[in-house]
């Protein structure tokens, strides 16, 4: 496929142009940068007092580690149940049908309607009124960001199937197989590597979301990390630079695996 019409290559002046615009957006970009660390230094947030304690080996065995534990025990549940979820509701869609195709519809368009923080608030505070037993924070994270993101993961999978060529499933339907077969072993592992980016970028925004965790009273990353460690040392802000910073490994983590499986055959 070419790209000639997508994109015209810029000439002499178009370079120019890009040039400067690259030179002004760093010099805005530093000019910001240079705006924080003078105010935080205004405010003693660079002194060694409030960045030392990050050092101490204690304090990660005490707030940071156990916090990254429990972000990540709860993303990998959500990623997994999401994921289930997703694959399930996603195939229910595309049946043929009507009686299993709309119940699936409404569920997927519910559930991805409704923010996240309600279906947490829900099952924590509502598992009582409901089952007689109050559930933990962890389920009640897990619940939310399996149906959550589950529901987005089935409509990006059913995106990825409707956008194989045809031929695909007439080809092998043409072989005789049936519709199951040829979802399951046509359609659906195509749908999936050309998904994949997509479908690691929505386990990053789970990942994110884990966070919110901490409404309920979920020990994750955030409200270990942050509160535990910034109650007491008084260190807010470098500690806010510290999850973000893991965080961020994490996710250009998922991002560098992303991009690996994509290039697999």
């Amino acid at each position: 496929m070419s790209y000639a019409n997508l994109y015209e290559v810029p000439g002499p002046r178009g370079i120019r142009r890009n040039r400067l615009l690259a030179v002004v957006v760093a010099a805005v970009l530093l000019g910001l940068a240079y705006f924080v660390y003078v105010r935080f230094d205004a405010k003693d947030q660079w002194a060694a007092e409030k960045w030392t304690p990050l050092l101490r080996g204690d304090v990660w065995a005490t707030f940071i580690l156990p916090g990254l534990a429990g972000t990540l025990g709860a993303a990998v549940a959500g990623v997994v149940l999401a994921g289930l979820f997703g694959l399930v509701f996603a195939t229910a869609r595309m049946s043929d049908h009507r009686w299993i195709q709309r119940p699936a519809a409404a569920v997927v368009e519910f559930f991805r309607s409704v923010p996240l923080l309600l279906l947490i608030f829900f099952a924590f505070f509502g598992s009582f009124a409901l089952l007689g037993v109050n559930i933990s924070a962890f389920a009640a994270v897990v619940f939310g960001l399996t149906l959550y993101n589950g529901s987005v993961i089935a409509e990006i999978i059913r995106a990825g199937v409707l956008s194989l060529p045809k031929g695909q499933s007439e080809a092998a339907y043409a072989m005789g197989m049936r519709k199951g077969q040829v979802m399951r072993l046509v359609l659906l592992p195509q749908a999936l590597k050309a998904m994949l980016p997509v479908l690691i970028s929505q386990f990053v925004v789970l990942l994110k979301d884990s966070a919110l965790g901490l409404i309920v009273g979920y020990d994750e990353l955030v409200d270990r990390g942050l509160n535990g460690i910034a109650a007491n040392f008084s260190n807010v802000i470098p500690a806010a630079i510290l999850i973000a910073a893991i965080f961020i490994l994490i996710n250009l983590s998922l991002d560098r695996l992303a991009t690996r499986l994509s290039h697999r055959r």
